[in-house]
């Protein structure tokens, strides 16, 4: 955990919720930043940082999550020593242990299999020569994991169906939380002069320079990562702002003409909701998690492909929307926040009687 944000966030707020209820909560990672831990402790909650010396350390994100996977796919070693609890709800691919409920995020197979289409020569080589051993691993895996769990939750209709794909039983579904009293727009006069990015692993790159290249002003933000093509980095009409502050991050949001979320693998994605919630529109692909929650020609518009979505992006950028789409985007979001999250997971452990004192 070196920020508690993405896929961080559904474990925190539930642990957030329960130690404002008296539990005693501890949550367990791998590796956890010192600036985490401070905010873990914070909340009322323990960290607990089992502090593994990963090779990867300084490569960035994505390759401490594959390290801290891999790890324990083939040798089990993140496992090792974990307390039991009478109550253990398993937020993670890192770990493979008995829990009462474990909350499934995506494979990491069938990211790395979207992912991979958009890499470079030579890191889509390595993976193809890998791609047989890590789908192998994966499936061992969350079979191993999923016998240890009582109970399975996806974040999303699709994430669940990667699952079941591997013979998986998918019990439930509760969505991942967005705070709303954060996320909300900081304007009720946007500027509405560009249109708002993400550069990340999971980016169509390619799609983002075509419609650049058709005049559409394009501000981005993310992590400045080694698979960001140069030529993205030094167009005129991108502007690159590298990782923000969450203050500028919802002004990005709520001044933008709208949000352009093309992306390789997304079994929920915060981005698009995030940008909902500011008051500002998606456009995206009709398919994997955005999917389920942005609605076409409300909150925003489904392309059915790639060129499907560079048209759609130049007309929304030259012609614009109606107003009342924004107020909309808000009104959907809403349905997301952490407290309709909360409430879903209380119902849920109360159904197994292990929750007194939550009403």
């Amino acid at each position: 955990m070196l920020k508690l944000d993405g896929s961080i966030r559904p474990a925190i707020y539930l642990a957030e919720e329960l130690a404002k209820h008296d539990y005693k909560v501890t949550m367990i990672s791998p590796l956890i930043s010192p600036e985490s831990e401070m905010e873990i402790k914070d909340l009322g909650v323990i960290p607990q940082n089992m502090r593994v010396n990963l090779v990867t350390k300084n490569r960035g994100h994505a390759f401490l999550w594959f390290e801290a996977w891999l790890r324990e796919a083939l040798f089990r070693m993140n496992s090792t020593g974990i307390e039991r609890s009478s109550l253990t709800i398993n937020f993670s691919q890192m770990f493979s242990f008995p829990s009462l409920v474990w909350y499934l995020q995506g494979t990491p197979s069938a990211a790395l299999e979207d992912i991979a289409r958009g890499l470079p020569i030579l890191f889509k080589a390595a993976y193809r020569c890998l791609s047989p051993l890590i789908s192998y691993l994966d499936k061992v895996m969350v079979e191993q994991t999923r016998s240890l769990s009582k109970f399975a939750v996806a974040n999303s209709k699709y994430c669940a169906s990667l699952y079941s794909k591997l013979g998986i039983k998918v019990d439930h579904v509760i969505y991942p939380p967005l705070d709303c009293s954060l996320f909300k727009p900081s304007t009720v006069n946007p500027s509405l002069k560009y249109v708002l990015t993400y550069f990340g692993k999971e980016t169509e790159f390619t799609t983002i320079k075509a419609i650049a290249d058709k005049g559409v002003t394009i501000k981005a933000f993310g992590s400045k990562g080694s698979l960001i093509p140069q030529e993205l980095l030094r167009h005129p009409n991108i502007e690159f702002l590298g990782r923000v502050s969450i203050s500028k991050l919802i002004n990005l949001y709520s001044n933008a003409l709208y949000t352009i979320f093309p992306f390789t693998h997304e079994p929920f994605g915060y981005i698009p909701l995030e940008s909902m919630a500011c008051g500002t529109p998606v456009l995206t692909y009709n398919m994997q998690g955005p999917a389920e929650y942005v609605i076409d020609e409300v909150t925003g518009w489904l392309a059915n492909s790639k060129p499907d979505l560079i048209i759609k992006a130049i007309k929304i950028w030259r012609n614009g929307y109606a107003s009342y789409i924004r107020r909309k985007c808000v009104e959907e979001a809403v349905k997301f926040d952490k407290k309709v999250y909360v409430e879903r997971w209380f119902s849920l452990l109360k159904y197994f009687d292990v929750l007194e004192g939550v009403y």
